[in-house]
């Protein structure tokens, strides 16, 4: 045991049906005097050092290191040991009948200990259930009032003798062993008077029986054990008198409508929930405490007779008989002018059927006895569980929305044996029918270490602060995106920070945007319709990502996975709406004219920008709700004042193209793989390049390509794109086996396989990339690859950078010849003018003169570019001189910085 203060109630002890035991032979370590030990087989060496087996016992001396011991032939198995009676161990108070018996049990294990488990009823529930399996009585002690007690009182400490009836003193306390241990605490924590290093009892325990020879080993063991989450201390298992709701009658009721129920995740309901229906028992009701929802249970004082009361019109009844049978003066619910039939607010406001009221109130039983309260309160829980039938209340008992079947509802996964279960079980016992249809089982909040919160450990995160310094909407988002609703969530500010950039930042620079120049042309969203069909391709795209979005996200939602409907809606903000078309389109909101393609970009980014406020407003209902409100406060499309009050978009399947889709993916995916090169030796995205070289593993890739091409190179800021079907000289590909998955299946193969891969030519690692599967032998056996067992990377060659994502190989020339360059400073110049007209709050349509530092470069390169940077930057003209008034200082290449000066025309 790791809990010898339990030794002085042991009253059995149990072996396992199906170990097998021994009798050793051997010597007591303490005090040397021989003694026959039974012990778990699997556990002899565990107990018996094995260099001492071969040793004589008559060559033993007490103090030797080896104890030598002799084990027996026979082998005994549990079963043959069961109802052996023994001496009781600690002989403090007398034993009853029935006590000190050895009996089986299926939780004995040989882990670790003996394979022999000590029973104390009183302070253990798998021994108290056993204990009653086998009528083996618990250790109590009787009180000065006569009650029967365990041998600890509830404050932790051993009754104290004057605490003890005498007769039960007299009769059956030993006090020449009792007296020293009396009073004293269990655990230390629960003394607060005690030093830290003063002695433990169950120290002294130990010590009392090495001093009697009692004892095979003593030492100290790390070991697992329940403290209270508040106070740090022990707990204390112990035996109460409790009152029980038979929930075992209807176990099977109870795990039938269980699988109707959709949990999210499945797996709580039919594991953690489910195993917890199937290993049911009667529920716990009553609490010995004071503040709560009272036991309406009335007893005589023999017990003989009992009353439940079922309402309040009952016990106003109840209480008028006890008026007429003498054992009331009056009815106190009368008396305040209580009404039974009457259910407002105000009637009930003038009882109080709390403590110490009720119990005040005296029953009579039907044989004309008086009858007094029990005074237990309620499991909490119970009262959390009667909410669909509380929330209506008694008044509408007969009518169907009593006890109605809520169609969701969420809470903690903790609640697997609170709220879930109290809510279920009630709704079966008592209406036969789930409480509820869907349920998420949410994870825990945990630090960004992934521990529990505490105040007292100085980790927890101040909801209300967090909610001051981000946001409402920042905060739910992070923690519904960041992992679904059921997994625990390592939470940490930097992540809703960046929601609160990346997601909410990104949206609200993408509507203002469409605000400033929506208002500069007078857009109002109440335009005839451009046809989707006559809109550009980039238009079609975003609408047809756009309608795919609407069908993903409601499925979503629908599904209970609010996660993957937020990571959607987020994905589609910030990498395509924001991220591509937004940018991609920005010239055409810059026109001059609303002519029929710029209207058709006005109305595309509207529709996806009030699409986002009505799917998003679920998770985001703040944010959202202005968002729409904003849009909607022009364009009065929607008649509901509220973006929680607009039915969910319905998605057009003839707007959805998923060939334009997938294009359109090539692109960004073709576009990210370029812009990465570029990073990889730091060439800026406006210095242009000459050429990307592509070659053509796949015709349909190529096909695809081939429409988006010149969106791909304005993008990456590339002259030209070729396709090839050789590409020796220019990209050399190496593949590498995953010894992963190869190992599983040609394991004793892997050396060989190796040193095959390393032998495979150009022509056969296309060949594998192309198909994606490939075949050889290996000593005369077949080997087939698959995608997932190889790894295919591709080797840049001098002056080209190359990049493979999939099936999809991409080759950048980085040579930058002479009117490259002039043309990048020129593309540089434009940032630089462009950036200075914001600093200076010009309006986007302003005409400006600008003056430059006068510099062989700029000179050159407006010599070639001039009417494309006065065209970026609306410049009526361009001069250089070699020394500005006024002018900006703005940093240029190499460090140095370059003059500038900008004038409004």
């Amino acid at each position: 045991t790791t809990t010898p203060w339990t030794l002085p109630s042991n009253a059995a002890l149990c072996v396992g049906p199906a170990i097998e035991y021994l009798k050793v032979r051997s010597f007591n370590p303490y005090s040397g005097a021989p003694a026959t030990y039974v012990v778990a087989k699997d556990l002899l060496y565990a107990h018996f050092n094995k260099k001492a087996e071969g040793m004589e016992l008559s060559d033993y001396k007490p103090g030797d290191k080896l104890i030598p011991f002799k084990v027996s032939e026979q082998v005994i198995c549990g079963p043959q040991m069961a109802g052996i009676r023994y001496e009781q161990l600690i002989p403090w108070m007398k034993p009853e009948d029935g006590m000190m018996r050895v009996i089986t049990g299926d939780y004995v294990t040989t882990s670790d200990g003996t394979g022999i488990v000590h029973i104390a009823p009183t302070f253990g529930a798998d021994d108290d259930k056993v204990g009653k399996l086998n009528n083996i009585p618990p250790f109590f002690v009787v009180d000065k009032e006569g009650v029967s007690q365990p041998m600890v009182d509830r404050t932790g400490k051993m009754f104290r003798i004057e605490d003890l009836s005498e007769s039960f003193v007299r009769e059956r306390v030993n006090m020449d062993e009792y007296a020293r241990f009396a009073g004293r605490f269990v655990k230390n924590a629960y003394d607060p008077t005690l030093p830290p290093d003063a002695d433990t009892i169950d120290v002294d325990i130990c010590v009392a029986l090495k001093q009697q020879g009692k004892a095979f080993k003593i030492e100290k063991h790390v070991h697992s054990y329940p403290h209270c989450w508040r106070t740090d201390k022990p707990v204390l298992y112990y035996p109460l008198d409790s009152w029980f709701i038979k929930t075992t009658a209807v176990q099977q009721k109870l795990v039938e409508l269980n699988k109707t129920i959709r949990w999210k995740p499945e797996s709580t309901g039919s594991g953690r929930f489910g195993k917890w229906l199937e290993n049911l028992q009667d529920w716990n009701l009553s609490r010995s405490r004071y503040w709560g929802t009272p036991l309406p249970i009335w007893r005589t004082e023999d017990k003989a007779e009992e009353k439940c009361i079922g309402s309040v019109a009952e016990l106003y009844s109840e209480l008028e008989k006890s008026v007429a049978a003498g054992f009331m003066k009056n009815n106190p619910l009368k008396e305040k002018g209580f009404v039974p039939e009457d259910f407002s607010a105000e009637n009930y406001d003038r009882i109080d059927l709390h403590r110490p009221y009720v119990d005040e109130l005296i029953l009579v039983s039907p044989s004309g006895k008086p009858m007094k309260r029990e005074t237990d309160l309620i499991d909490v829980w119970f009262d959390s569980g009667a909410m669909p039938y509380a929330q209506e209340g008694l008044a509408k008992l007969s009518s169907a929305e009593f006890g109605q079947t809520a169609d969701f509802i969420a809470e903690g996964v903790d609640q697997t044996r609170g709220w879930f279960f109290t809510l279920h079980a009630i709704s079966t016992m008592v209406s036969n029918k789930v409480a509820f249809r869907n349920v998420v089982a949410n994870g825990l909040v945990l630090d960004k270490d992934g521990n529990k919160m505490s105040k007292r450990l100085g980790n927890a995160v101040d909801p209300f602060k967090a909610l001051e310094k981000y946001g409402a909407d920042s905060l739910r988002w992070y923690i519904l995106t960041n992992a679904q609703p059921w997994d625990n969530i390592k939470f940490d500010e930097a992540g809703v920070d960046e929601v609160k950039r990346k997601f909410f930042g990104t949206l609200y620079n993408t509507y203002s945007f469409f605000a400033l120049y929506a208002n500069v042309d007078g857009f109002t969203a109440r335009e005839p319709q451009v046809p989707v069909c006559e809109r550009p391709e980039i238009d079609r795209w975003i609408i047809s990502y756009m309608n795919s979005l609407i069908k993903d996200v409601k499925e979503s939602y629908e599904d209970y996975d609010v996660t993957a409907a937020g990571r959607m809606i987020q994905n589609f903000v910030c990498d395509h709406l924001s991220n591509w078309y937004v940018r991609l389109n920005r010239k055409r909101f810059w026109g001059g004219v609303m002519d029929s393609d710029k209207l058709a970009a006005y109305q595309t980014l509207y529709s996806c920008l009030e699409t986002v406020a009505i799917l998003a407003a679920p998770i985001a209902p703040f944010f959202m709700e202005r968002l729409f409100l904003d849009l909607n406060a022009v364009s009065q499309r929607h008649s509901e004042s509220s973006v929680h009050m607009v039915i969910m978009p319905e998605h057009d399947i003839s707007l959805i193209d998923k060939e334009l889709e997938q294009r359109m993916e090539l692109a960004q995916i073709s576009s990210s793989m370029i812009l990465a090169l570029r990073r990889k030796v730091n060439i800026k995205v406006r210095q242009p390049l000459a050429r990307i070289v592509i070659p053509v593993l796949d015709n349909s890739i190529e096909q695809m390509f081939e429409k988006v091409k010149k969106l791909v190179l304005n993008e990456v800021n590339v002259k030209e794109a070729e396709f090839i079907h050789d590409t020796e000289g220019l990209i050399t590909k190496k593949i590498k086996p995953n010894f992963k998955t190869l190992g599983k299946k040609y394991g004793k193969f892997m050396k060989d396989i190796s040193a095959a891969f390393a032998l495979f030519d150009q022509k056969t690692i296309a060949k594998i990339e192309k198909s994606g599967s490939y075949s050889f032998t290996v000593g005369g056996t077949e080997i087939y690859l698959d995608s997932e067992d190889y790894q295919i990377t591709s080797e840049d060659m001098p002056g080209w950078l190359v990049a493979s994502e999939g099936k999809l190989t991409l080759a950048l020339d980085i040579t930058i010849t002479e009117p490259l360059r002039l043309e990048g400073v020129a593309r540089e110049l434009v940032n630089r003018i462009q950036n200075l007209r914001k600093e200076c709050n010009f309006e986007v349509t302003d005409k400006i003169r600008a003056t430059i530092s006068n510099r062989k470069e700029i000179a050159d390169a407006l010599d070639s570019f001039r009417d494309y940077v006065c065209g970026q930057t609306l410049c009526t003209e361009i001069v250089l001189a070699d020394e500005i008034a006024g002018a900006a200082e703005v940093e240029w290449e190499d460090n140095s910085t370059l003059s500038i000066k900008i004038d409004r025309v």
